[in-house]
């Protein structure tokens, strides 16, 4: 329990420094990395704060520097009475994927810099057995332009864009282990401009919807799968519609506190995004996680994913796969020794094949 004395947040920090050599399809590159990150936490009585921010600071071996990603994200819960939940967070990131890995084309020399932020609120409800929440979301994207190896430079502002959303999830708790729910879903994605290769707005409406169950064993074992259809209608009468079958499900597994094992399938339905194709993109993706405890001065982890897309209105397809391994070793309470391996494959219709070596060490410093 929180004292008068003590202070409104709890708060954590670290610095990390990395040293990362990549070897790709095109060559081979070492970055050095400053990663600094800060948490905060309130709990109250009847309320829950938290925030969040990091930043990656790369500088390469040219002397570049840039940052490739700085993230800020916040959120509350704030329960009314014993039955009801009041949610809300906010969220900003600015990334910038490297050239030459894996899922950046081969002609590109500089990618687009994205922006994105927006906030979402909820509020959930407890009806006996059954369970009932609502959400609202507002978000904007925003795309810096593409420099190609020949020296152009391709302007994105064409896919700068509001999303837009509203849901409802309806859950009843069947058994004390099994809850099955429903969920539906729209959104609105409004752009800034005619796209430069549509001619046109490719504003839409998406509406989703969805069914599933989910089974909670003690602290071991949570599983939840759930399969639904998604339809993507264009204000554009040209543009049609687009209609796709969703496959979600997820698996955390925690025999005993020293070990987490985590397994996931995901589906999105989306706009193409830059140097994206089509009117749409769809994509599949799964992943494995697996976190060890060895002791109190060593962990060890390991991961794997795999990832499929297809653009409606054009023949690109994108596909790819990936696996790595690493671990911590401390040194004392707040020093680390860390090191990863990581091997990534890409393959494009637009552009081929490329694949990555990526092997990482460096130090973290936190409170």
């Amino acid at each position: 329990m929180r004292e008068p004395h003590d202070a409104p947040f709890d708060i954590d920090w670290s610095v990390a420094l990395r040293g990362t050599y990549t070897k790709f399809s095109g060559g081979e590159r070492f970055d050095t990395r400053l990663i600094p990150s800060v948490s905060l936490d309130h709990t109250g009585s009847r309320s829950n704060l938290k925030g969040n921010g990091s930043a990656d600071i790369v500088r390469s071996n040219q002397g570049a520097v840039d940052v490739s990603a700085l993230r800020l994200s916040g959120s509350v819960d704030y329960a009314l009475d014993r039955d009801t939940t009041l949610t809300g967070g906010g969220r900003f990131a600015l990334s910038r994927e490297v050239a030459g890995t894996p899922g950046v084309a081969s002609t590109i020399a500089i990618a687009p810099q994205t922006i994105s932020g927006g906030g979402d609120v909820g509020v959930t409800r407890q009806f006996g057995k059954f369970n009932i929440g609502v959400t609202g979301s507002a978000d904007r994207y925003v795309y810096g332009a593409t420099t190609l190896t020949s020296g152009a430079v391709v302007d994105n502002a064409d896919q700068d864009v509001w999303a837009l959303d509203a849901g409802l999830r309806v859950g009843f708790q069947i058994t004390p282990i099994f809850e099955v729910f429903g969920a539906a879903d729209v959104g609105r994605d409004v752009f800034d401009r005619p796209s430069t290769s549509l001619g046109l707005r490719p504003d839409a409406t998406t509406t989703s919807l969805e069914a599933g169950v989910t089974g909670r064993w003690s602290e071991v074992l949570e599983a939840t799968a759930s399969t639904g259809i998604t339809m993507r209608r264009f204000d554009a009468a040209s543009l049609g519609e687009v209609t796709a079958q969703t496959y979600d499900a997820q698996v955390i597994f925690r025999p005993d506190p020293t070990m987490r094992m985590t397994l996931g399938l995901a589906t999105t339905v989306s706009p193409p995004g830059p140097d994206g194709a089509g009117t749409t993109r769809i994509g599949y993706g799964a992943n494995a996680e697996i976190a060890y405890t060895v002791n109190s001065w060593l962990a060890l982890r390991a991961l794997a994913d795999w990832n499929r897309a297809s653009f409606v209105g054009s023949s690109t397809t994108e596909s790819g796969y990936g696996w790595g391994a690493g671990g911590d070793y401390k040194l004392n309470a707040h020093t680390a020794l860390t090191g990863d391996y990581n091997y990534d494959q890409f393959e494009s219709s637009t552009n081929g094949a490329q694949d990555a070596h990526q092997v990482t060490f460096g130090v973290t410093l936190s409170r």
